[in-house]
């Protein structure tokens, strides 16, 4: 009897606390099981977890992004407001939106995650925000109803991006998540068109066994190079960390 009494007093726990984040999140589940989905990591459930709805997300995080930038900044051209999308979909920003929505705590990890620190770990906090993206729009079936909740996350973020945060030196930053693997290297491939308007393509090749280079192009050979940094930044987390 004490058994029974002290699991419906667990789940009445678990339940506020779901409901607690749905007000957080700006949108109440009709389906529960698609928000406990985008909270479950792959080292509690190997088959049922949140990456399928992490790919879900990640596509629609970045239209979203993309739109309201494209309307809050008539006057940037394409590359810059690539590298704006960039900075606001990469992995510190989701983790600041993570911690904003007091992610953490809700996870659901495997024994082992959850003492390696897992409930603190960027590329999870990152990779539920986009899952949890993923299940507001399979659950309201509405583009719309996503839109507004990702721009009320974001709130500022997306007003106070600038260039100059966005060129934050990607480059520096690759260089200290290598560390003791050695300098990434950067070869100028190739110059398009006449100056003033030429285009710089660039290559980044970093010292990890069996792991492709990154090719990107820029306005100029440094904007080129700090977009290899970024994208290599993100793959590697993608690859090695989550």
């Amino acid at each position: 009897m004490q058994k029974k009494a002290t699991a419906n007093m667990n789940n009445v726990k678990v339940e506020q606390k779901r409901q607690n984040l749905m007000t957080r999140l700006g949108y109440q589940f009709t389906d529960n099981s698609l928000v406990q989905l985008a909270l479950t990591h792959r080292s509690f459930n190997s088959k049922k977890n949140y990456e399928r709805l992490e790919f879900l997300g990640d596509s629609l995080l970045g239209m979203i992004i993309a739109e309201a930038l494209y309307q809050r900044y008539p006057e940037h051209k394409e590359g810059i407001l690539t590298r704006m999308r960039a900075t606001l979909v990469r992995q510190e920003t989701l983790v600041i939106i993570a911690k904003q929505l007091q992610l953490s705590n809700q996870l659901i990890l495997g024994a082992g995650e959850r003492k390696g620190g897992g409930r603190q770990r960027a590329s999870i906090l990152a990779d539920t925000v986009e899952a949890l993206i993923g299940a507001i729009y399979l659950d309201s079936n509405d583009i719309e109803t996503v839109r507004k909740c990702v721009l009320t996350w974001y709130g500022d973020l997306i007003n106070n991006v600038s260039e100059q945060k966005v060129l934050k030196d990607a480059k520096s930053r690759l260089q200290e998540w290598l560390q003791a693997l050695g300098l990434p290297t950067y070869e100028l491939l190739e110059t398009q068109g006449n100056a003033p308007d030429q285009i710089f393509v660039v290559q980044c090749q970093v010292n990890v066994p069996d792991f492709p280079v990154i090719v990107q192009s820029g306005e100029s050979r440094r904007i080129a190079e700090q977009k290899t940094a970024e994208l290599m930044i993100n793959q590697l987390d993608k690859s090695y960390i989550s």
